[in-house]
């Protein structure tokens, strides 16, 4: 299957990757219009207020993100491979500030911050050797020798899991997704890498909204009270089925994914973007954080908004890799 149904193109792009991003323009401009025509509720209810506040904050920073998002992919594979680590390099910050550092470890610090360029040059030029065992092997072994040689034990275990265990998610994790990008073998058709990018990135979101949206109006159960209350078994299973009917409406078109193979994908995405998203609530209980930041207005921080992706990236990728590539 060629990954588009429609013959145009723009920037390089398929037609199907044009008329999907189009679409999402379209929705957010639909979004933005509902909201900001509803009146700000009365000062007589603060929290009302504040939740009406929010949603304006957050849907602004929706703007800012969709609008890096199209004009990096304009701009071609190395924009978008750039800016993918930029977010990494964010994350990776924003993380090394709410997790306890030793200050033994600052020199160790600037190496797992050298690890973003290096881990996205691998990507760049497509050495997907270097790529899938750069963090996972070389940096294991890396990072706890130069720690041991500040010498400093005090400490030394949890220092070295919690550092290594933060470029996994923010680092090699995240790259999985500009992997994508340079994914498909010369002459595939043109387009197909931005498609699985621009799927992905669709197919988590949605995923997100969709098991908020279902666990706030049928939620009934919850799955993990003491982890994030607010999610539900109807949460969970209302989010799961409608991005698994996204997935069979926009692997076919966006994708080398068949039909049948695309609601598999959806099952996939829906349930790896649960955990990453429950597993991250976790790390901020035991720190005590709501939030990891505030970089994002009414999103939080990075790390907020890519907890899902965090999962859905490397299940997502490794599973077309494996069965497409």
């Amino acid at each position: 299957m060629d990954g588009s149904i429609l013959s145009f193109k723009l920037f390089g792009w398929s037609g199907a990757n044009v008329v999907t991003l189009a679409l999402v323009v379209l929705g957010l401009a639909i979004a933005t219009a509902l909201v900001w025509s509803r009146p700000e509720p009365s000062g007589e209810d603060p929290k009302a207020t504040a939740k009406y506040r929010e949603l304006r904050a957050r849907i602004g920073s929706w703007w800012v993100m969709v609008a890096l998002l199209v004009g990096a992919l304009a701009l071609g594979p190395t924009a978008m491979i750039v800016l993918l680590g930029f977010v990494s390099y964010l994350a990776l910050k924003e993380y090394l500030t709410i997790i306890p550092t030793r200050k033994a470890d600052r020199v160790v610090l600037l190496v797992a911050y050298l690890c973003v360029p290096i881990q996205y040059y691998w990507v760049g030029i497509g050495w997907y050797g270097m790529f899938v065992i750069f963090i996972p092997v070389y940096m294991f072994l890396i990072l706890p020798a130069a720690m041991v040689l500040r010498g400093e034990t005090q400490g030394f275990l949890r220092a070295a899991g919690t550092l290594h265990w933060g470029l996994m998610i923010t680092v090699f994790s995240v790259s999985h997704a500009a992997y994508l990008l340079v994914l498909p073998p010369p002459g595939a058709p043109s387009g197909m890498g931005p498609g699985l990018l621009i799927f992905l990135l669709i197919a988590t979101e949605f995923n997100d909204v969709a098991q908020f949206l279902a666990g706030r109006r049928f939620g009934r159960r919850k799955i993990t009270p003491k982890v994030s209350p607010n999610k539900t078994v109807e949460g969970f299973v209302g989010g799961l089925i409608a991005t698994t009917l996204l997935s069979m409406a926009l692997a076919p078109i966006l994708t080398p994914i068949g039909l049948p193979q695309a609601a598999a994908i959806g099952v996939l995405l829906a349930t790896a973007g649960f955990f990453g998203d429950i597993v991250m609530s976790a790390v901020k209980r035991d720190l005590g954080i709501k939030d990891t930041g505030t970089i994002l207005p009414g999103h939080g921080g990075i790390l907020d908004r890519i907890d899902s992706l965090v999962f859905t990236a490397p299940v997502f990728f490794h599973a077309v890799r494996y069965f497409y590539f």
